[in-house]
């Protein structure tokens, strides 16, 4: 119900029971009035007839007595009007005319009391007024009661009993009632009609605000308040009507700088304000995310972090991300559906040895499955599992690809899928720096252990490994042989056919000691032209039969160099960690106490460590 109907009967209500009221009050008080104005008017009547009766006594006409009666009827518009006689007045006089000796059961109590009696009745629809007066023998006066009637001073003479209709005062009452409620009401109506004029500005005010209000809610903020007056009302609606165009102003550049920040498109008739808080929340969210990984302490925390976003804040469970190795020419999986997997389960696995298949790591922008089908040949769901369709993100390291992000959905969650994808690129537009810093980090980190000629570990790496090693050995209760390895004659190289010459023969030894061992075995420059090996879980026989092969190899390696060929040799001394010492740094000089004796002895050869060849008291 509106503002204007609910005042409007308001007011209604109330003049109707004011009018209520007023009728009442109107009818109380005309009956109260016309019986107090019959009841004088029999009073006086009453009085006229005694002072008649007394001086018809006085001139001897009482006997005409009821004919003045039925005249004062007339004459004062009474209905009837008789004179009873008391008991004491039948006895002086006699019983009087016949209808003054008719006395019923209202004049009997007067004349037995002496109090006059008034009573209203209807009879026939018509209201009548009856009184009953009593009249009472006094000594005062001249002519006096007593003069004429032998009774006692205040004994009761007789009484007069009138009655008069009423009928002609209530229709005349009624009249002036409906007349006064009439006038009322007319004041009334009009009253309603001012105060529903007043209201009109009043209620199409509120009402083109709550329409207003309920547009602003869906998101649209160009309504408009009319202006019907220049006072309070008029000003609110001038008011509404600048705040409205401040908030749609307010709101539209919020919303596009969001909407460039998260790189969404606005749809057509959406709610402006649930869009725009939507993208707050989203770039908030994406900042703490960022947050997050940068305390993380390495990217493969930045991926699990990422997983997990993935599927708390977007709902995903299909995904996989792959991250691109630092020369670009391989691609590995590193998260699956959630979880850690270095497979390749929705794509062609040719990606992972020949990247440029990859759509989007070849194009470096986002490849979207859903509104192209089969964008991308490498993409390539189990069958088993039935439709999918995809999204792959690239995340832009160093102005290329760094790693890709792959969102997997089905057709018929498509559309809310597309929905993310603006709030999905914000995360990864802010994980893109902070992997990038990770990168470089461990890059800088790979260069301080690693031996920048060859390739291999350096002894810095070693130096920080080797906790983990010992570790390792000691849980698992095993061995790892220690091989240290010195090529024989090398400065003569450097001295004869130069320092390219001795860098050549390093690089192709290098490469060959990695392809002698296994991928777990570790291969370290330990300084010049002296390395090192550490075979994991390997001991005795096994050890002396590696390091034999690598001797053979070494010495029919040929390395061309400016035209010529070199060959050298190479010497090995063996240790065993931690048979031969318990401490993996006397184990390695235990090492390098055989390869001392490998020298001694000719070169060109392998021996293993014996407690013999050690004593505190040998230089070396």
């Amino acid at each position: 119900m509106k503002l204007n109907t609910k005042v409007t009967l308001f007011f209604i209500s109330i003049a109707a029971a004011l009018l209520a009221v007023l009728i009442a009050i109107s009818l109380y008080a005309f009956r109260s009035f016309s019986i107090a104005s019959a009841t004088e008017h029999i009073r006086t009547a009453g009085e006229i007839v005694r002072v008649h009766l007394t001086e018809s006594m006085i001139n001897g006409v009482i006997d005409k007595r009821e004919r003045f009666l039925q005249r004062l009827v007339e004459v004062q518009g009474l209905k009837s009007a008789r004179v009873i006689r008391a008991p004491e007045v039948e006895k002086q006089f006699g019983k009087g005319l016949r209808l003054e000796s008719e006395v019923d059961d209202i004049e009997r109590r007067v004349l037995h009391d002496g109090k006059p009696h008034f009573e209203l009745t209807v009879v026939d629809n018509e209201s009548i007024f009856r009184g009953t007066i009593p009249y009472i023998a006094t000594a005062s006066g001249n002519p006096n009661c007593l003069q004429c009637h032998q009774v006692a001073e205040g004994a009761v003479l007789g009484a007069v009993s009138m009655s008069m209709s009423l009928n002609t005062l209530k229709e005349k009452a009624l009249i002036t009632v409906a007349g006064i409620a009439g006038v009322v009401t007319l004041f009334a109506l009009l009253l309603i009609l001012l105060l529903r004029r007043l209201l009109r500005p009043i209620s199409e005010t509120a009402n083109a605000v709550e329409e207003t209000v309920q547009r602003a809610l869906r998101g649209d903020f160009k309504g408009q308040v009319e202006q019907h007056t220049n006072d309070e009302i008029g000003q609110i609606a001038v008011d509404m009507n600048r705040l409205l165009t401040f908030l749609d102003d307010g709101l539209n550049r919020i919303g596009g700088n969001v909407a460039r920040l998260t790189e969404r498109t606005p749809a057509p008739g959406e709610n402006l304000l649930t869009a725009t808080i939507d993208m707050v929340d989203g770039l908030t969210s994406a900042a703490h995310f960022k947050q997050a990984i940068e305390e993380d302490e390495t990217k493969t925390e930045i991926y699990q972090r990422l997983s997990r976003t993935l599927q708390s804040e977007f709902s995903l469970a299909e995904f996989s991300i792959y991250e691109i190795s630092s020369n670009k020419k391989q691609m590995k999986g590193v998260m699956v559906d959630g979880e850690m997997a270095d497979t390749c389960r929705w794509c062609d696995p040719q990606i992972l040895v020949r990247p440029e298949a990859c759509r989007v790591r070849r194009t470096g922008h986002i490849i979207d499955g859903i509104d192209n089908p089969e964008i991308c040949y490498a993409f390539r769901p189990p069958a088993e599992l039935g439709e999918r369709q995809h999204v792959c993100f690239p995340i832009i390291q160093s102005g290329a690809v760094g790693s890709v992000v792959q969102l997997l959905t089905k057709p018929s969650d498509r559309e809310r899928l597309s929905s993310q994808i603006p709030f999905i690129n914000v995360y990864l537009r802010e994980t893109a720096p902070v992997l990038e810093t990770k990168r470089l980090m461990e890059s800088l980190r790979d260069s301080t252990l690693t031996d920048p000629m060859t390739g291999l570990n350096n002894r810095r790496f070693l130096e920080e490994y080797i906790e983990t090693l010992v570790a390792s050995v000691h849980r698992k209760r095993s061995h790892a042989a220690i091989l240290m390895l010195d090529l024989d004659y090398f400065k003569m190289v450097n001295d004869t056919y130069g320092h390219d010459a001795g860098d050549a023969v390093l690089k192709a030894l290098s490469t060959l000691l990695k392809q002698s061992v296994r991928a777990s075995d570790l291969v370290i420059r330990y300084g010049g032209e002296e390395f090192l090996i550490i075979l994991i879980d390997t001991v005795g026989d096994a050890a002396v039969k590696v390091a034999d092969n690598i001797r053979c190899a070494v010495e029919n390696l040929k390395v061309q160099v400016s035209g010529i060929v070199l060959q050298k040799t190479i010497s090995i001394g063996i240790a065993d960690f931690p048979t031969d010492s318990e401490t993996f740094w006397q184990a390695v000089k235990f090492a390098d106490v055989a390869l001392y004796q490998a020298k001694e002895r000719g070169r060109n050869r392998v021996i293993r460590f014996a407690p013999e060849m050690w004593s505190d008291s040998k230089t070396y």
